[in-house]
């Protein structure tokens, strides 16, 4: 029985008679938060689950529940990238057109340590058909993405690693102050207790060949990273009081920091050289980042560079190192730099910095930290397609039969793009692996943009935003988390800030304006589906069309 239509509130609106060879249809389309995770997770609908969670039935621990589910399908560290990733997916939300973007990333780490705090557990794939073994290079987050894809298809996977603990650059080269090493032991445990046996202390190339292992598997995956930082070569760079940015951030996060001095130059401008010059302050070090191009050209996210210069680190733009002068017991005593000024683009698609003739300079340095780039070391695997130091694979991460590679191996990117790498290639690997199965073969919907949704149906309110510890207080509480969890109320809140674009929320404006028993409710909904349509009923006005707010309804010829 078709419930009662809702009295709509206000005037009714005027219809707009169309052709009567149109009809409304259902279309999801995609929507551009999920445009722009690198991961592409169903962002919309895991911020639906719980958003909607009264008209599904669910109570707020089962929808939180199901939402973590839903982000683990793709991503099995969404506590660690809620604190991590600069989230490009707000960059991309329709709703930057009205106020501010969703806080995406706040949500996703308020559900990772709910799950943390549940002590919840991955769940296998229900039509886990595996059952080959798998041997894995590198525990950081592309390998045990990869290992954890697999594992929940019942396959069998051991993953290696040079360190003794997992974790990779997660591990060894983000500060504690912004991803504490007990949520990211907490995350790993969850995949190994799927069954992943780790191997620590184990290097490819001296403990065992890439051979010896094509021999052992039925498929390997190389998630060995880029850790190795590059060094200068200018005068004066080698020896004491010089160090690359990656192993002064490594022994920061095992506790083993060197003592700096007073003056430490940070040299670069990614987001390793941000990290440095942070953790450098918390040791009580005067810092300045010595930076051959402007801020605006900076790799590094522009949020952690604003932190950087609210805790008392110096930007020192348009300055390029020529030599380290040190005193007579061989310390470093002082950087010559000479000013820059930017040309011409060049292949980064930056303007590229040209020496400004008899600008020469002195800063007084103690110790420099070099943090210009990184690349991965393929000792043992140079027999496999590389272009110089890095790997070469296809789409899926091929790089020879059932041998794959993902993460920094193929070139430096963020940690989103190193956990899709690593499940994209289990994919490939598990349909080349079991008979029978096949890539999803479903079609891309249809992109959605802001022209479509009616953003005049709810009020402006700004994004929630996490709390974060008073930068003053940062740099003395030393290694403490910056950032903080947002409350469960203003969690609750900022779902409800979603538009659903694309994809039905179950407003019910529709229904409110629509011919009896044309649109008719779903006995068991879900979110995206509440109504189903009866065309034989529809006059053809097209009213429910203009009024969706999301976006889901169109218009079709007969």
């Amino acid at each position: 029985m078709t419930p009662a239509r809702k009295t709509p509130r206000g005037p009714a609106p005027t219809l707009r008679p169309i052709a009567p060879s149109y009809h409304p249809r259902q279309t999801e389309k995609t929507p551009p938060c999920q445009t722009g995770c690198p991961n592409c997770g169903d962002i919309r609908g895991w911020i639906g689950t719980v958003a909607q969670r009264a008209k599904l039935g669910l109570s707020r621990e089962d929808a939180y529940e199901r939402a973590w589910r839903i982000i683990t399908d793709v991503n099995p560290f969404p506590s660690t990238l809620g604190r991590i990733c600069p989230h490009p997916c707000e960059t991309h939300c329709n709703r930057n057109q009205k106020d501010e973007p969703l806080a995406i990333n706040a949500l996703e780490r308020f559900l990772g340590d709910f799950a943390i705090d549940q002590q919840l557990q991955l769940s296998r794939k229900r039509s886990a058909t595996g059952g080959a073994c798998v041997g894995v290079i590198g525990a950081g987050p592309s390998g045990l993405s990869f290992a954890y894809q697999l594992a929940r298809r019942g396959h069998r996977v051991t993953v290696y690693d040079a360190r003794d603990q997992a974790g990779g650059m997660l591990r060894y080269g983000v500060p504690d102050y912004r991803l504490p090493q007990d949520v990211l032991d907490a995350e790993i445990a969850r995949i190994v207790n799927l069954g992943v046996e780790l191997r620590l202390g184990v290097r490819v190339g001296r403990d065992v060949s890439l051979q010896d292992l094509r021999a052992r598997y039925d498929g390997i995956y190389l998630g060995i990273g880029a850790q190795e930082g590059r060094a200068l070569r200018i005068r004066g760079a080698e020896g004491k009081g010089v160090m690359i940015g990656t192993d002064y951030l490594a022994a920061v996060n095992q506790a083993n920091a060197p003592e700096l001095g007073e003056h430490v130059l940070v040299i670069g401008g990614g987001n390793s050289a941000i990290d440095a010059a942070r953790s450098a302050r918390r040791q009580g070090a005067s810092v300045t980042i010595v930076y051959r191009r402007t801020r605006k050209e900076m790799p590094a996210s522009q949020h952690e560079v604003d932190d950087a210069l609210a805790e008392g680190v110096q930007l020192l733009e348009l300055s390029a190192p020529l030599e380290i002068r040190r005193d007579s017991e061989s310390r470093p005593r002082e950087m010559l730099l000479q000013r820059m000024q930017l040309g011409a683009t060049d292949a980064s698609g930056r303007r590229g910095p040209v020496p400004v003739a008899g600008s020469e300079f002195t800063l007084p340095a103690r110790t420099v930290v070099m943090a210009i780039s990184q690349r991965p070391l393929l000792n043992g695997l140079s027999e496999l397609d590389h272009s110089g130091d890095w790997l070469i694979a296809d789409a899926r991460g091929t790089v020879s039969e059932n041998v794959y590679a993902g993460g920094d191996v193929l070139g430096l990117g963020i940690a989103g793009n190193a956990i899709v790498q690593g499940r994209r290639a289990a994919e490939s690997l598990h349909a080349r692996l079991v008979e029978g199965v096949q890539d999803d073969p479903s079609l891309p919907r249809p992109g959605i943009g802001p022209e479509s949704i009616k953003f005049e149906s709810r009020e402006a309110s700004a994004a929630t935003r996490k709390p974060e510890l008073p930068p003053r207080e940062r740099v003395g509480m030393n290694m403490a988390e910056v950032s903080g969890n947002i409350s469960e109320q203003a969690f609750l809140a900022e779902t409800q800030r979603c538009f659903s674009c694309g994809s039905c929320f179950g407003c019910e404006q529709c229904q409110m304006y629509c011919t009896k028993g044309c649109f008719i409710r779903v006995e068991e909904p879900e979110p995206g589906m509440y109504f189903t349509l009866n065309l034989d009923q529809c006059q053809a006005c097209g009213k429910c069309v203009e009024v969706c707010p999301c976006g889901f309804l169109d218009l079709t010829q007969s």
